[in-house]
């Protein structure tokens, strides 16, 4: 496996929440110690406006305007359970549904939704999906200011990115920076990857989660949900679920309480020159099926496991099993491609066709998708 792959799929992933325990480090304080180290820190900034390059022009007024224009529909969240975890969310409609992050609220005995102008607000949680990080709340308040969605696939690299949230418990906070890359792939605590994170070097940190980040016109392109650090705390790269997942999984949601998933069943590799030369491909790209989950769509469909370990390099590898190229005729050159075509494209129950490489042979296989099992 690539050192990049490694990093997208494997490396060390701290979410935003303040109070938090991962990965063998804390990555938090009490309220109090936090604020009461960081405020002789921020005292002398409280005036001050941030400069930010934009089509190539040094412009605070563009800043200053966006934040004015979003401000009041940014909101801070205490999620009050065992402890008081803080994060981040946004207006949805004026219904008084809010967006955050499933992992903001997850174990919360009583949530509390807090808005710029200081109204707290006590609010019930209308569904939540672990696989996607996504959760959607409701508050009883008039008046609403829904923030638009933005279509994600149209997100470039080198885009000005803005994050607005509630990090280490100082709410209103506004940052900015740039979508340093699209289409990568995070894991999730149910184990599975979302597909299609927005990166970004907007600085965001724990108390972030859940809030918007957003474009220059004011339009959300993604929800803040981790960052890369072997610290808890920001080290350049941070990453968003795609507004696009958001516009697919929060009506589901708010209608439904949850979100169902298609499943094949299988885990694997991206296929990489050294699996290529050494099973003899055609091909360098696809997704090598090493294992095959017990009784899961790609067993009854008759999809194959490796069948041999070899160690190349220094890797250890499964090989063997069926390489999948396509599906539904749509080429798949790894693992991304398969996540974001399932989601975008189907539903459980639905019957795909899957074109796999096997014993040298392109071979079609049909499968009836199932839904991801909740364990």
């Amino acid at each position: 496996m690539d050192t990049e792959r490694k990093i997208e799929l494997f490396g060390v992933l701290a979410v935003l929440l303040f109070g938090s325990v991962l990965g063998g480090f804390t990555v938090y304080q009490t309220m109090d110690d936090r604020v009461s180290s960081l405020e002789h820190k921020v005292s002398n900034l409280q005036d001050q406006q941030q400069v930010v390059y934009i089509n190539g022009t040094k412009d605070e007024k563009a800043l200053v305007s966006l934040y004015q224009q979003v401000e009041g529909s940014t909101v801070s969240i205490d999620a009050i359970g065992n402890q008081v975890s803080q994060g981040s969310g946004f207006v949805y409609n004026k219904e008084g549904y809010i967006v955050t992050n499933q992992h903001v609220i997850d174990g919360a005995d009583s949530i509390d939704v807090i808005f710029s102008d200081g109204t707290r607000k006590k609010a019930e949680v209308v569904g939540s999906d672990v696989y996607n990080d996504l959760a959607v709340l409701k508050v009883n308040k008039q008046n609403l200011k829904p923030l638009p969605l933005a279509n994600s696939t149209e997100v470039m690299r080198g885009q000005t990115a803005v994050a607005i949230g509630n990090p280490f418990g100082l709410s209103g906070t506004m940052t900015a920076g740039i979508v340093s890359a699209k289409n990568r792939n995070i894991r999730t605590e149910g184990g599975f990857s979302i597909p299609n994170v927005i990166q970004t070097d907007a600085a965001i940190n724990p108390g972030n989660s859940g809030g918007p980040l957003i474009n220059i016109h004011g339009k959300v392109i993604g929800v803040n949900t981790a960052i890369q650090s072997s610290t808890g705390t920001f080290n350049g790269v941070g990453f968003a679920i795609p507004s696009n997942t958001v516009k697919r999984v929060v009506p589901d949601l708010i209608e439904n309480g949850e979100r169902q998933h298609s499943w094949i069943g299988v885990s694997g590799l991206d296929v990489n020159s050294d699996i290529s030369e050494a099973m003899n491909l055609s091909t360098s790209t696809g997704f090598l099926v090493m294992d095959v989950v017990e009784d899961s769509p790609a067993e009854k469909a008759g999809l194959q496991a490796g069948t041999r370990n070899e160690t190349i390099n220094g890797i250890t590898y499964t090989l063997g099993g069926d390489v999948i190229t396509a599906i539904n005729g749509t080429e798949m050159t790894g693992i991304s491609d398969i996540l974001t075509y399932l989601a975008e494209e189907t539903e459980p129950g639905d019957e795909v066709t899957i074109t796999v490489i096997r014993d040298g042979e392109e071979v079609e296989v049909p499968v009836t998708l199932a839904s991801r099992p909740q364990d």
